[in-house]
């Protein structure tokens, strides 16, 4: 029998990312939007798709994409990366300024890819701790910085999977930090849009900042698959060197620039999720559980009188899916629900007091 190939070490050491998915009555453990886009964007989206000449390429640059992005923020095309959804972005990054001999920091937990990401790429990992609260400690990031100068440094923020922000004054400091010794920070604000504070107000060509950003969650297109990066003209050009050519569809460019046409829905959307995740973080507040702080699209909390894994399980059982974290590190017990629809979150508290019960 001939002898199979083995992938590299790194790779073959390596877990990969997945996030179970069952049939269940109500899904809340993948951060998606419970509501769909508004009609009116399908029937458009279904109209531009159907002039597409699907014998040539898409647009290689995605120039009409980019710079529809770039108006929301008052940038230029030349400021916007596009891709296959954040992850990729994140990824481009990585092969850009990460590889054999670069780290990439992170503050822990946070979200899994941004170390996932980096063994792919080669990048060695450095891990960092968070405070008790799960904030940032300032201390700890002038250590590691000095100790392992990273190239890349990646703050969450708000912050997956505890939806606690960044407070401006940090990620201003964090920033500071990285560029006296060089490096590159990223703040991925795949739920920026549910928070009161974006990083993006920090960017400027002379300022090693990129902010990356998702359809998936506030524009509700997760099955899009679509994601973008803002930051300096000079970081954007080495990304387009590296990223392979005609990667975005053009079917994917078209349900951007649909999206964009449909901002003020997606902005009531957002905000009735806000004004959900404040009724259901009150809710558990009267629970046996402990609730952090979140201004995402979901919440993290920890039962107190019994395990994450059994109230996990008891909440399947009554057909209501959410994110088991009971077993990573730093997050023993602990458990992460989405906010959904009204009736979906009434159902999920509901079995959730009976499961405590």
């Amino acid at each position: 029998m001939t002898e199979r190939i083995a992938p590299r070490d790194s790779v073959a050491l390596m877990d990969g990312y997945h996030s179970p998915q069952l049939d269940v009555a109500v899904r809340l453990n993948t951060n998606e939007s419970p509501e769909a886009p508004p009609e009116a964007f399908t029937r458009a989206l279904t109209a531009r798709i159907a002039d597409v000449d699907w014998n040539r390429y898409p647009s290689r640059d995605a120039a009409e994409l980019r710079t529809r992005i770039a108006a929301l923020y008052g940038l230029s095309a030349g400021n916007v990366f596009a891709a296959n959804g954040s992850n990729e972005v994140l990824q481009t990054l990585l092969l850009t300024y990460g590889g054999p001999g670069r780290r990439a920091a992170m503050f822990e937990p946070t979200y899994a890819l941004h170390s996932h990401l980096s063994r792919i790429s080669a990048t060695t990992v450095v891990e960092a701790e968070r405070g008790p609260d799960f904030a940032i400690d300032l201390d700890v990031v002038r250590e590691v910085l000095a100790e392992h100068q990273p190239s890349v440094v990646f703050l969450c923020s708000p912050n997956n999977p505890t939806g606690v922000v960044d407070p401006p004054e940090t990620i201003r400091t964090v920033l500071d930090l990285v560029a006296d010794h060089g490096g590159l920070l990223c703040v991925d604000e795949a739920y920026g849009q549910f928070a009161e504070f974006s990083a993006v107000e920090l960017l400027g060509e002379d300022v090693p900042l990129v902010v990356s950003r998702t359809y998936s969650k506030t524009w509700a297109m997760a099955a899009a698959r679509l994601g973008y990066l803002l930051g300096p003209r000079w970081v954007i050009a080495e990304l387009e060197k590296v990223v392979l050519p005609y990667h975005l569809d053009a079917m994917t460019q078209i349900a951007g620039l649909v999206a964009l046409d449909h901002l003020s829905e997606m902005q009531e959307r957002v905000e009735r999720l806000r004004s959900e995740r404040q009724r259901v973080s009150a809710a558990l507040s009267e629970l046996p559980v402990d609730v952090w702080p979140s201004e995402a699209n979901f919440v993290l909390f920890r039962p107190q009188e019994r395990s994450g894994d059994q109230v996990w399980q008891g909440l399947v059982d009554r057909s209501v899916l959410i994110r088991n974290c009971s077993s990573w590190p730093r997050l023993e017990g602990c458990l992460r629900v989405t906010i959904g629809t009204v009736a979906e979150n009434n159902r999920f508290l509901e079995s959730l007091r009976e499961v405590l019960q």
